[in-house]
């Protein structure tokens, strides 16, 4: 199995039950077995700004599925969840990226690992130092990279969100 790491973000409706429910499917569906996952955090919009705040959270899996396979899986559960389509990087329901895949260095039409952007993003880099600070990216941890971002982030808010973090693992402990 491989290990890869996921980030979900949403900033529309229940923002804390679309994580656990898209976070309850990947954990039921086959060839992913849910591994770390990180605390909740907000953050402001990031591209388009005048949108509400969004919640994330990154996930470490280990998956038997190749890359396009995890982002059938990835893309299904958006769309059960009843994301719609809408402007690039403006609001929706629930969004789910694959950061990276061990050994899988790839660019095609649908997909590109490592996540090309990923390194820009304070909300992700911080989730995901959290559950792979010693992870190296191009020769620099993960903790050392997102530390790079909450130096030069200006107004790239993203905190830990305890009374998020509660209620997702509230929800998920009632599934």
């Amino acid at each position: 199995m491989a290990e890869a790491y996921l980030e979900l973000g949403t900033n529309l409706g229940d923002r804390e039950d679309y994580l656990a429910r898209a976070l309850a499917q990947l954990e039921g569906a086959e060839g992913i077995r849910l591994g770390k996952r990180s605390r909740v955090y907000l953050s402001r919009a990031w591209g388009v700004t005048d949108q509400p705040d969004f919640l994330n959270i990154c996930v470490q899996i280990e998956t038997d599925l190749a890359p396009e396979g995890l982002l059938d899986i990835c893309k299904g559960i958006e769309q059960a969840l009843g994301r719609q389509a809408r402007q690039r990087w403006g609001p929706r329901e629930i969004d789910i990226d694959i950061l990276m895949m061990d050994g899988v260095d790839m660019e095609t039409a649908r997909l590109t690992l490592p996540h090309p952007r990923m390194l820009e993003r304070r909300f992700v880099m911080e989730p995901l130092a959290e559950i792979a600070a010693d992870r190296e990216i191009d020769g620099i941890s993960v903790a050392d990279l997102a530390r790079h971002l909450r130096v030069d982030a200006g107004a790239q808010a993203c905190v830990p969100d305890a009374a998020a973090t509660e209620r997702v693992r509230v929800l998920l402990a009632r599934d």
